[in-house]
């Protein structure tokens, strides 16, 4: 293409009017030198020296690249690596035993159900034992889920819900090895277990909680096993902190990690590989990862576990009252300036609150000078205080501050028991096993039973399952004593056993119906 004179001119390319095949050559040199000289200054823009607060740092051995906003990763790879050894896949099993055989070797599938008034109810009752088979056994069911190894010795971290109710606990590392682990004890209130690997003689790979706070975008690894497929990962930032799940007063992690079934009890990690969180819940309406998942932030998690190793349970203090939080409306109508404390609704009969004096109406604004701020911040400092701690509670009652000095109690450990607590009705800790008849007794007074008590559970293989005898039944008296407790149970099979007899009478109720039933003794 030639240009002519005015547009050579126009343009000032080139020193002076010469033909126009030496002005395009010429140009086409431009062209290449502009190209040239911008991958010069390129070089020299990228590799000019930085202001010393923003320079980038090598690359550090876990696949990552520090930058003015913290360290970028490059690769999870490093990461993994060095944290997925200690990361276990859980498998559970609930339920009761399967049935046995009979004695002659012949496995029998059970009695047919047959209401009380059924009029072959009593032929079939009265059966001898090896025509009789095990009454109606339940299948043991198999549950699956997550967890991390944190010491050595060979101690677990999962969730509650995981291993709730089981009678055989399992993990299986990455390598395939499978070990046996018995249960070191549970939280509900923060669906927190730990657990202990049987009889292990090795050091185990294991990680730590990080001391350092989560922020919101902080890159995360979430390591487990989804839908029983075993070691997982994914990765994610941090989406939110201090979520209300509507689990009690705790807060938890919220991460975008993609978390699913099975996921459950399992880490996630910082990229230093220490745990921030422990995976416990996801929002899901199909049931599936949707980039919602809920995490146990590590120093709740640290506190929990620490209790749980040393005492097998976690302490909490407790109060004793029910709580909600004051809106504008309620303040206006009691006087306050501002929408804030825990207004008490009302209050457990017999807890510390009662006894100290707390009223219904009572507006609770600080817990020893701390300021309330609603109700699930008075639940979360009650519960920081260890049982029988005396506080000073700074309530607001009759439009005016009062003082009310409250030592705290023992907060439930089961939502049975706190609701029993509720109604006024003593707690006992767990339900008396008679393993001299097969049977788990109940607390006394549980339910509506005022007189007797009740069968919890029946072991599918015992004379007392074989007998008819299931959970709901209420023993009334045991060798023609009345029974009242537990211990008139123990007392009456002692009885028996001293007279030299070879079983021992209970009188029962079963629905609306009585009956004796007499009972094998085992051997001892």
């Amino acid at each position: 293409m030639q240009h002519t004179p005015s547009q050579a001119q126009s343009a000032n390319t080139a020193p002076s009017a010469r033909a126009p095949r030496h002005n395009a050559r010429f140009g086409r040199i431009l062209a290449t030198a502009g190209v040239l000289g911008a991958g010069a200054l390129a070089w020299q823009v990228f590799n000019a020296p930085l202001p010393a607060e923003a320079q980038l740092a090598p690359a550090p051995a876990e696949g990552g690249v520090q930058t003015p906003y913290g360290r970028a990763p490059l690769t999870f790879a490093d990461i993994v690596d060095k944290v997925k050894g200690a990361v276990v896949s859980i498998s559970v099993t609930n339920g009761e035993k399967t049935a046995s055989k009979s004695p002659g070797g012949r496995r029998f599938g059970g009695l047919p159900y047959l209401p009380d008034d059924h009029p072959l109810k009593d032929f079939f009752k009265n059966l001898p034992k090896e025509f009789q088979g095990p009454q109606q056994p339940q299948r043991p069911q198999l549950a699956q889920g997550s967890g991390f190894v944190i010491s050595e010795d060979g101690y677990v971290v999962t969730n509650n819900h995981v291993v709730d109710g089981a009678s055989k606990i399992e993990v299986s590392f990455d390598d395939q090895e499978k070990l046996e682990a018995e249960l070191v004890g549970t939280d509900a209130r923060t669906d927190l277990a730990l657990i202990k690997i049987k009889g292990a003689k090795k050091s185990f790979q294991h990680v730590n909680f990080t001391k350092r706070p989560a922020r919101v975008g902080d890159w995360v690894i979430a390591v487990g096993n989804p839908f029983g497929l075993g070691g997982t990962v994914t990765a994610g930032i941090v989406s939110a902190l201090t979520r209300d799940i509507g689990s009690g007063p705790y807060d938890f992690l919220q991460v975008d990690a993609a978390v699913n079934r099975g996921n459950s009890g399992g880490p996630t990690f910082n990229l230093d590989g220490e745990v921030i969180g422990v995976n416990t819940a996801i929002f899901s309406p199909s049931g599936g990862n949707v980039g919602i998942a809920f995490a146990v932030p590590a120093k709740t998690a640290m506190a929990v576990i620490e209790q749980l190793k040393n005492q097998g349970k976690v302490s909490r203090g407790w109060l004793g009252v029910k709580i909600q939080n004051v809106d504008d409306d309620t303040a206006a109508s009691l006087g306050l300036d501002k929408a804030n404390g825990a207004l008490v609704s009302e209050i457990t009969p017999g807890g510390p609150a009662e006894k100290s004096g707390l009223e219904a109406r009572d507006v609770v604004l600080a817990v020893d000078g701390v300021k309330i701020d609603d109700s699930r911040d008075l639940a979360r400092k009650i519960a920081a205080y260890a049982p029988d701690t005396n506080v000073d509670v700074k309530v607001w009652r009759n439009a005016a501050e009062k003082m009310v000095k409250v030592k705290l109690g023992t907060f439930p450990n089961s939502a049975e028991a706190l609701a029993r607590l509720e109604d006024g009705k003593p707690v006992d800790q767990q339900p008396t096993d008679l393993d001299q008849l097969g049977l788990k007794l109940a607390p006394a007074g549980t339910g509506d039973i005022t007189d007797g008590v009740a069968i919890a559970e029946v072991d599918s293989e015992s004379d007392a399952a074989q007998k008819g005898l299931k959970a709901g039944d209420v023993i009334l008296e045991v060798q023609g004593e009345e029974v009242k407790s537990a211990n008139d149970v123990i007392a009456g099979v002692k009885k028996a056993r001293d007279l030299g007899r070879r079983a021992v009478l209970l009188h029962v109720r079963s629905g609306q119906q009585k009956r004796f039933v007499a009972l094998q003794l085992k051997k001892s």
